[in-house]
């Protein structure tokens, strides 16, 4: 019976094996916690593009807040000012009403100013050359409030372009670099262009919020101009009136003159 203990031995270690197996913990690969950080994202991107990436969108959050406070109803046409000079002019008051546009900020009194003013210095320029200075400063008004939207458009157009200049850059150099090595796979190539994309990235992020604005100023800025037009209508009748009166009364003097 000796020679059967091996072989008794050995089915006994067979079947404790599963069990030890099941017992054992199994072995866990290492796990890393590596986390990008927005400075590991600016440095991998290049801090010269980025730098310049960073300075354009500090420029379009100051001119977002800048325009939320002068691009409004209060900074382009006020009633307070229309009704002060709705009963100026109808007193014929243009000093007084000259008076009233140098303390203003708004739009429409850097018009009825430069009407006013003409007006005055030119006692007998017609109506019709006064109308054509009226336009004239109108016009100038409304292409300053739509040229002060658009620095946020021209902010969302460069923004992309130089965070796509910043990826040609990088694709360039990462396939540089593997055409110089030897023994290189494509999977090494993938860290190269994922840290080539990263100033595309912030050019996007740039120039999405800067475009939504964009529009809405710009739609807030033609609402404006339209009513600027309706306030440079209103005052133009008045003075059309006040100048028909001023004819009037003087023909009836040389009139009377002539009697």
């Amino acid at each position: 019976m000796n020679h059967r203990l091996p072989a008794v031995f050995g089915l006994l270690l067979l079947s404790a094996a599963p069990a030890i197996s099941q017992d054992a913990p199994a072995a866990t690969p290492p796990t890393t916690n590596y986390t990008q950080t927005l400075l590991d994202y600016f440095l991998e991107g290049g801090p010269v593009l980025m730098s310049f990436l960073a300075g354009l969108s500090f420029l379009a959050v100051l001119l977002i807040v800048f325009y939320m406070f002068t691009i409004r109803q209060g900074s382009v046409v006020s009633d307070r000012f229309m009704n002060a000079a709705d009963a100026l002019i109808r007193k014929q008051d243009y000093l007084g009403l000259i008076a009233v546009c140098n303390r203003e900020n708004e739009c429409i009194a850097r018009i009825v100013y430069k009407t006013l003013d003409f007006a005055t210095k030119n006692p007998t320029a017609s109506f019709d050359e006064v109308r054509e200075v009226t336009e004239a400063e109108g016009t100038r008004q409304a292409s300053i409030l739509n040229n002060r939207v658009a620095y946020l458009n021209d902010i969302a157009r460069i923004a992309p372009m130089v965070g796509l200049l910043g990826t040609v850059v990088g694709m360039i150099t990462a396939f540089e670099s593997i055409g110089k090595s030897s023994g290189v796979q494509h999977m090494e190539l993938a860290p190269g262009v994922a840290q080539a994309l990263i100033t595309t990235a912030a050019g996007l992020i740039i120039s999405i919020p800067a475009l939504v604005f964009y529009s809405l100023f710009r739609a807030k800025a033609q609402k404006l101009i339209a009513e600027l037009e309706a306030a440079m209508t209103h005052i133009m009748a008045l003075l059309a009136a006040q100048y028909k009166r001023a004819n009037y009364r003087a023909s009836a003097r040389r009139e009377a003159t002539e009697d």
